[in-house]
């Protein structure tokens, strides 16, 4: 059975997804600073990935935002009083607490982050997180703040200490502030927030596993302005890696050259050809637990790559050159002592541009990997969506074309279930839903 990976004209394949965040019900609390600005931006985000957000705001950040602004982007009226009369009990620190799945204080300036630490509860934000049920509505914090404040002792303390009482730090980015100063306590952008929001309701079903994951093409020189490479653009690879991190692992991504930024968390290690990558895995898999191939590796290189560029000469000849065989990276590791002793899960992409099934079959066979991911090049290179075919020892699933991050999702799930299994019957017995059988 071939996989059909065209798109259909008339159609969105990520039409069909569930939001990242549907069903979850959020408190985004702003205390005051320059940063109430991206929360705008952040509530807005929120409410695209499927959640439903409830917006309170301390006096401070009413100096920064309007109330009306945050209203009209959550589509809620905003709260900013403990008093407020819309409450029939008076008790909207209890009500909206009760309601909610998180609390996320972004931005959390230095004075509310103490606030928080001593208990004090002097106004509607800090109330509510005072008296949320600390085991059913987690507490997120998103700091902002000048970098002196951040560096100061005091708040480095008390970062430590609101997470020892069962607080979720999220960090602080790097960069130029509105006071004219350059470096740490800026609020993370929006984005970053969103994929470390995403991440913190995942199940974390890879909890404890190191995963090692390539991406993206190689570059094999020919002389030093030109090379050999493909169409690979790495976005399969990075979302793979979003994934599993989302997913609990702790991931390592060796990338080829690509122009993506690196998922929130991840240990990123760029190179360039083929024994750049290899030499980079193989110094790593003794620490991995599981290892993906998701990269696009030239098979071959020019055997002696020219020290200064190859010019023309007029006679319309090309110049000859000679290739040689690069190592194969997956075959290395598969067959490496820590995946023969079943302490490293390997698993393998096969991009082809036609016999998907039967390509990738082989593949698996040839590489000895319990586990080969095959999809269609020309069909995904480059593009945000992409259709993935499941090869193992006892036969065929398909994944049908969605986003790519919505695909590495059900396949970190795929990569789960098998290593759950692996006790009872090896790495590659459990079965997959909707299998066909080769």
């Amino acid at each position: 059975m071939e996989l059909d990976v065209k798109n259909s004209p008339a159609a969105d394949p990520r039409a069909d997804e569930t939001p990242a965040l549907a069903g979850k019900h959020l408190v985004l609390g702003l205390s005051g600073g320059i940063a109430c600005y991206k929360s705008a931006e952040l509530c807005r985000a929120l409410i695209k990935a499927g959640a439903t957000v409830q917006v309170v705001m301390t006096e401070a950040a009413e100096q920064f935002i309007t109330p009306v602004t945050m209203q009209a982007l959550s589509g809620r009226p905003v709260y900013t009083s403990q008093w407020d009369s819309r409450e029939p009990n008076s008790m909207a620190h209890i009500n909206l607490s009760r309601e909610a799945d998180a609390i996320l204080v972004a931005p959390c300036s230095a004075d509310f982050m103490a606030k928080l630490l001593h208990g004090r509860a002097d106004d509607l934000l800090s109330l509510m997180c005072l008296a949320r049920p600390m085991d059913k509505v987690p507490l997120l914090i998103a700091p902002a703040m000048n970098r002196e404040m951040y560096a100061h002792p005091a708040t480095q303390r008390n970062f430590v200490q609101l997470e020892a009482d069962g607080a979720r730090v999220l960090g602080v980015g790097n960069g130029f502030q509105a006071c004219g100063e350059t470096g740490d306590g800026r609020m993370l952008e929006p984005e970053q927030l969103l994929e470390d929001i995403i991440a913190f309701f995942v199940p974390k079903v890879l909890a404890g596993q190191r995963v090692l994951i390539t991406a993206g093409p190689t570059y094999e020189a020919i002389d030093p302005v030109r090379g050999i490479t493909n169409l690979s653009s790495g976005k399969m690879g990075f979302a793979i890696a979003r994934a599993a991190r989302e997913a609990g692992a702790e991931v390592t991504l060796v990338a080829g050259p690509v122009a993506l930024p690196a998922p929130r968390g991840v240990t990123r290690i760029d190179v360039k050809s083929a024994q750049n990558m290899l030499d980079a895995v193989t110094g790593r898999a003794q620490a991995a637990t599981i290892f993906i191939a998701a990269a696009a590796v030239a098979d071959w290189r020019p055997a002696l790559a020219a020290e200064q560029k190859i010019k023309k000469d007029g006679s319309g000849t090309p110049p000859q050159l000679e290739f040689t065989e690069n190592a194969d990276i997956l075959a290395t590791l598969a067959q490496s002592p820590a995946a023969q002793a079943g302490r490293l899960f390997c698993v393998g992409f096969a991009a082809e541009s036609h016999d998907l099934l039967q390509h990738a079959q082989a593949k698996r066979l040839r590489k000895q990997v319990p586990l080969l991911v095959g999809n269609i090049g020309p069909d995904t290179f480059g593009q945000d969506d992409n259709a993935l075919l499941l090869v193992d020892a006892n036969g065929s699933a398909e994944l049908p074309r969605a986003s790519k991050l919505s695909l590495a999702r059900q396949l970190v799930l795929e990569i789960a279930n098998r290593i759950a299994a692996v006790p009872e019957s090896g790495p590659s017995a459990r079965p997959s839903p909707q299998k066909n059988k080769p």
